[in-house]
């Protein structure tokens, strides 16, 4: 069957990201503090002023309509202005891992075609290495801060350029092209446009509970979709307070929160067993915590449910992914009985289905409890245009009615809720038997001398595959690897059972959350 959203339908504006957010903004909310970052407070008054005066200074460099511009920058509030800058001058936002090689760089604007880059000083010599290979020149970067024999972003502020008066943004401009993580596969650009990106927020104003008089800590990085539109946009289009931090980092995490009273935090997993498992946590006052708001990777039910006993709000789960812009499900703030485990209900204007891998089949809904496992496709108009110069992998995608293949297999409970079981190209074949690693990570992670963990599969000539387990002790646990398995094996079925482990001193992860199976992989016994 096609399950459609329970909400109401919300109106999606027709104008751009800028329209939406700034050209709205009502003479009472300009004095308003929008961003802190350090000891900068800027107001939306201020954020506005300097995003055209930079929208201006794009313009004059020769930036045209449909220009690609690439922007490699950790989070800051010169990120904001330069994202925002980028799109009001009319051009497209390609935004790129800070921790990029040179040669990842260089691919990443040769595909999009970008006609800057703008990076910081920190990676000031990743990125000129990457344009140079990429065929651009020196003159070609612009930098957040002073460096010199580079021109720099404040400059071209501080030059007051007037913003274009030609151009009208349309709601199927190209508004951002962010590449999908490659952790399972080659990163291909995500094409997003105006209406996507205006779509998504509006869809997910219903549903998270960002307002006014929130305060929005703002770790995640923006460079990523997650932080990019929920966390950044979200939060200035509900005229919330954003507060930066570049990085993650416990103590200094702990430090703003209980300083500027955050009132919402988005997190990841990895973030979220920092939280639960570190004795730092009880040092410092986090009751000004309201809402937790958890994505870019699964979240279990025990981790959630030791995350609430250790911080006492609410707790919401969501899904996403780069090409919806990014969210298309989350958990419902007045239904207590949907559990922690859940990625909750469609948001509105989504619908969404759920096929057998195999067959293709649609999988029907149950009476009681949840449904059979399946792979979920979604359709809404926060679903990408496609893959940049990548017509094969769209239409692979993408189906002739819509619907984009997550590659994430799920079951449907009798509310509607959505229970993420595991990646369809990560599940673990052994004997012929389907092994979610998800599943006995999320077991690993009860175990008190286990801080974290990532299991993937390891080839086996008899069994095809077997599953590996790659742990991170607690400080001074002294456990064995056999004592590890058994713990496992007496709790699940046989074909789930851990064959290996290993201990190691932390988990590869992206700055998003995701655990880098990939790298995992390729490590010997």
């Amino acid at each position: 069957m096609i399950y459609y959203s329970t909400y109401p339908e919300v109106k999606i504006p027709t104008g751009s990201i800028y329209d939406y957010i700034f050209n709205s903004l009502k003479e009472e909310e300009l004095d308003r503090i929008a961003v802190i970052d350090g000891m900068q407070k800027i107001s939306y008054g201020q954020l506005r002023q300097r995003i055209d005066a930079l929208a201006g200074g794009f313009r004059a460099r020769g930036i045209k309509q449909g220009d690609v511009i690439a922007l490699h920058a950790p989070n800051s509030a010169d990120f904001v202005i330069t994202f925002h800058a980028i799109l009001r001058a009319g051009a497209t936002v390609t935004t790129l891992n800070v921790l990029y090689s040179p040669a990842e760089i260089s691919s990443q604007i040769k595909d999009s075609e970008a006609k800057l880059c703008i990076t910081t000083s920190m990676f000031l010599e990743n990125a000129v290495a990457g344009v140079i290979d990429a065929g651009l020149s020196h003159e070609q970067v612009i930098v957040i801060g002073h460096t010199e024999n580079y021109l720099s972003i404040s400059e071209l502020i501080s030059q007051n350029y007037k913003p274009p008066e030609d151009f009208v943004e349309t709601a199927l401009q190209l508004a951002a092209l962010p590449y999908s993580s490659g952790t399972t596969g080659k990163a291909k650009g995500v094409m997003l446009t105006h209406r996507n990106l205006v779509a998504n927020i509006a869809q997910c104003s219903s549903v998270l509970p960002i307002r006014q008089d929130d305060t929005v800590l703002a770790v995640l990085p923006f460079f990523h979709i997650y932080g990019m539109n929920v966390i950044m946009n979200l939060t200035l289009r509900q005229r919330g307070k954003l507060v930066i931090l570049p990085k993650f980092d416990l103590k200094p995490f702990l430090e703003l929160i209980q300083n500027e009273k955050c009132s919402s935090i988005y997190i990841a997993p990895p973030i979220a067993v920092a939280l639960t498992k570190h004795p730092l946590v009880k040092e410092y006052d986090l009751s000004s915590i309201r809402t937790i708001i958890c994505g870019a990777a699964p979240m279990d039910e025990a981790l959630g449910a030791a995350l609430t006993a250790q911080i006492p709000a609410v707790l919401l789960q969501g899904f996403g992914m780069t090409e919806l812009s990014p969210v298309s499900h989350v958990t419902p703030l007045d239904n207590p009985d949907i559990p922690v485990g859940s990625i909750g209900f469609a948001i509105p204007n989504i619908s969404f289905k759920v096929i057998d891998p195999q067959t293709g089949n649609l999988i029907e809904k149950v009476p009681n409890g949840r449904t059979q496992a399946g792979e979920m496709l979604i359709k809404g108009p926060n679903v990408m245009v496609g893959y940049l110069n990548n017509q094969e992998a769209t239409d692979a995608t993408i189906t002739t009615d819509g619907y984009l293949h997550t590659g994430d297999i799920v079951e449907v409970g009798p509310q509607g809720e959505v229970y993420v079981v595991d990646r369809l190209k990560e599940l673990i074949k052994y004997k012929g038997y389907q092994v979610p690693p998800a599943e006995l990570e999320a077991l690993l992670l009860t175990h008190p001398a286990v801080a974290d963990v990532a299991v993937v599969a390891h080839p086996d000539e008899s069994a095809g595959e077997i599953p590996r387990a790659f742990i991170v002790l607690q400080r001074n646990s002294k456990i064995s690897k056999e004592e590890i398995m058994s713990f496992v094996a007496g709790k699940i079925a046989p074909h789930k059972r851990i064959r290996i482990v290993d201990f190691i001193e932390a988990i590869p992860k992206s700055l998003s959350g995701k655990i880098l199976r990939k790298e995992l992989r390729g490590l010997p016994l």
